[in-house]
C-alpha cells in the first residue's frame, strides 16, 4: 500500500502541517503526495491553426482546475478528504477536454485518439525511496533529451550520488507541505564528472555568439506564458524571470514584441528568454505574497535575482548552421515533469568549479564559496518551416546524443545555451517556482526563448558561428 502524506498549503505557518497518512497517522518523513494528471497539451501534434488560440485557451483552463484542486488536496486533513478533490476535477477536466477535440474537429483537424481517457486524474506520492535506488540507466523506460553537444545532465541518481540521509539538513520552509524537501538535494561533492559532448567533425561549425542582455536587475516578473498560453494571464501559475524583450506578457503579439524595449546591450536582440523565478525557502514574504503565481500558487519565499546570466549560442558538431527564422518559440524542459515523466526534462543544476557535474533531478548543495548554476541547452535543429507548433516542441528537436546530428528533414541552426548564476546561501535552502502540483522539484526546470533578432544580426551570427569566431 502507498503511504499518502497531504500537507498544509503552503499560506500556512510553518511547523502546522495538517498531515495525514492512510493510517490516519502523521507522516512527516514519508514524503509529500500530488494529484498526477494527464497531459493532453503534449498529445496535441497537430491542431488547424483556426483552433490553436481556443485550444491554447482551454488548455490553460485545465492547468487553473489542477491548480484549484491541489489547493483544496493540500488542506486535506486525510486521505478519504484528499480523494475527494479526483471526482470533481475529473468532471471539470471532462468538458473541456471534450471542448478542445471539439475545436479541433471544427477547424478541420483530427483530435488524438484516447483524449476521452485523459479525463480522471490520480494521487501519487513524492516517492523519495526511489531516490535512493542505484541509477539505471533510461530511468521509467523514457528517453532522456539528448543535448547538442552541451553539457548533459544526468538521469535519475547518475552520477553516483546519493540524496541526504535521515539526519540531513532540512530546507527551512519544507513544513509548507509544497515542497522542497531534503531528498531532492544532493552534495556536489558527491557527484562523479559525468559530461560528454560529441566530437566536432570536420566542417563542424565551432563559432559562438554572446549577447548580453543582464540579469533582470529592473524586476521584470509575470506569471504569464505567451507561448504556452497565449492570451491567458497566469497561465503559468508560477514567476517568470525576463530578460531582453521587455513588452512580453500573455497578450504580447509579434507585433508587440518586434516594437518592445530590450534589456540587451545590442538593441538588435529584442528577443525574449525567460525561466521560473528561484526563491530562498527563508519564511520571508515577496511582494507577490497574495498574488497570482506568487503565494496564490503556492510559490513563497524570496525571489533571487541572478549574480550573472550567461546567453551564448553556439554551433554545431557536424556542419554548419542556418539562421533561426524570426518569432521562432522554443521552450526547452518540462514544467510538469514530475507527473509526466523526465523524457522532456532538459535542465542541468550545477555548481560553480563543479560544471563537469551536471544533475538533472536534484539541487546542487554547493561547497562554501561556490555558486548554483542552471544551464538550459535548447533544442538545436528545426524543422526547416514552422516558428512554432501545437505542442511547441515538434517543429523543433535536439541533435543526435553521440553524433551532434540532426535528425532527418531538420537544419541545424544556433544552439542557444542560457546559464545562469546564483549567490545563495550553502545548503538546501532555495527551490525553483512551479505548478502547485510539480512540489518545486529541480526537473520541473524550464527555459524559454522567443527569437526577436534583427534578420541582419542573426544572419550575422549564423555568420560569425559557422566561421568559428568568438562575437557579440
Amino acid at each position: 500500500m502507498v503511504a499518502v502524506n497531504v500537507y498544509a498549503n503552503a499560506g500556512e505557518s510553518s511547523g502546522s502541517p495538517s498531515a495525514r497518512t492512510q493510517s490516519g497517522q502523521q507522516g512527516g518523513n514519508l514524503g509529500l503526495a500530488t494529484i498526477s494528471c494527464p497531459d493532453v497539451g503534449t498529445q496535441l501534434s497537430d491542431v488547424p491553426d483556426g483552433a490553436r488560440q481556443d485550444v491554447d485557451r482551454q488548455l490553460a483552463e485545465l492547468d487553473t482546475q489542477i491548480t484549484a484542486a491541489y489547493e483544496k488536496f493540500a488542506e486535506a486533513q486525510d486521505t478519504e478528504q484528499a480523494e475527494a478533490v479526483l471526482e470533481p476535477l475529473e468532471e471539470q477536466r471532462r468538458p473541456t477536454i471534450e471542448g478542445i477535440g471539439s475545436s479541433i474537429d471544427q477547424a478541420g483537424g483530427q483530435p488524438p485518439q484516447g483524449m476521452d481517457g485523459m479525463a480522471p486524474c490520480t494521487m501519487r506520492a513524492d516517492d523519495s525511496t526511489r531516490q535512493q535506488q542505484p541509477p539505471q540507466d533510461g530511468d521509467g523506460g523514457q528517453e532522456q533529451p539528448p543535448q547538442d553537444g552541451g553539457e548533459q545532465p544526468p538521469g535519475d541518481g547518475d552520477g553516483g550520488e546519493q540524496p541526504p540521509g535521515d539526519g540531513a539538513e532540512q530546507p527551512p520552509d519544507q513544513q509548507n507541505g509544497n515542497g522542497p524537501e531534503a531528498g531532492d538535494f544532493v552534495d556536489i561533492n558527491s557527484v562523479q564528472p559525468n559530461v560528454n559532448r560529441p566530437d566536432k567533425q570536420r566542417g563542424a561549425s565551432r563559432g559562438t555568439f554572446t549577447t548580453k542582455c543582464g540579469t533582470n536587475e529592473n524586476g521584470k516578473f509575470n506569471p504569464d506564458n505567451v507561448i504556452a498560453a497565449p492570451g491567458v494571464s497566469n497561465g503559468a501559475h508560477h514567476m517568470h524571470d525576463y530578460v531582453g524583450n521587455q513588452a512580453t506578457d500573455a497578450f504580447s503579439g509579434d507585433d508587440d514584441l518586434a516594437n518592445g524595449d530590450t534589456t540587451c546591450r545590442n538593441q538588435g536582440d529584442k528577443s525574449t528568454y525567460y525561466w521560473p523565478v528561484l526563491r530562498l525557502q527563508n519564511g520571508q514574504d515577496e511582494n507577490d505574497a497574495q498574488a497570482d503565481g506568487g503565494g496564490k500558487d503556492q510559490n513563497v519565499g524570496e525571489i533571487q535575482t541572478p549574480s550573472s546570466v550567461t546567453l551564448k549560442f553556439a554551433g554545431n558538431p557536424t556542419g554548419k548552421v542556418v539562421a533561426m527564422p524570426r518569432f521562432l518559440r522554443i521552450i526547452t524542459g518540462d514544467a510538469k515533469a514530475l507527473t509526466n515523466g523526465d523524457v522532456n526534462a532538459n535542465a542541468s543544476w550545477s555548481c560553480t568549479g563543479f560544471e563537469d557535474r551536471q544533475l538533472k533531478d536534484k539541487y546542487p548543495i554547493c561547497p562554501e564559496g561556490s555558486q548554483v548554476v542552471r544551464t538550459f541547452n535548447f533544442q538545436s535543429c528545426w524543422d526547416g518551416q514552422n516558428t512554432d507548433s501545437a505542442n511547441h516542441r515538434t517543429h523543433v528537436a535536439f541533435a543526435d546524443q553521440e553524433s551532434g546530428a540532426c535528425p532527418q528533414g531538420f537544419k541545424a541552426i544556433p544552439q542557444l545555451v542560457q546559464r545562469i548564476v546564483y549567490d545563495v546561501p550553502p545548503g538546501p535552502g532555495f527551490a525553483v517556482d512551479s505548478f502547485p502540483e510539480q512540489l518545486h522539484k529541480p526537473i520541473t526546470d524550464h527555459g524559454d526563448f522567443i527569437n526577436v533578432f534583427d534578420e541582419g544580426l542573426m544572419n550575422r551570427m549564423a555568420k560569425c558561428i559557422n566561421s568559428g569566431q568568438r562575437c557579440n
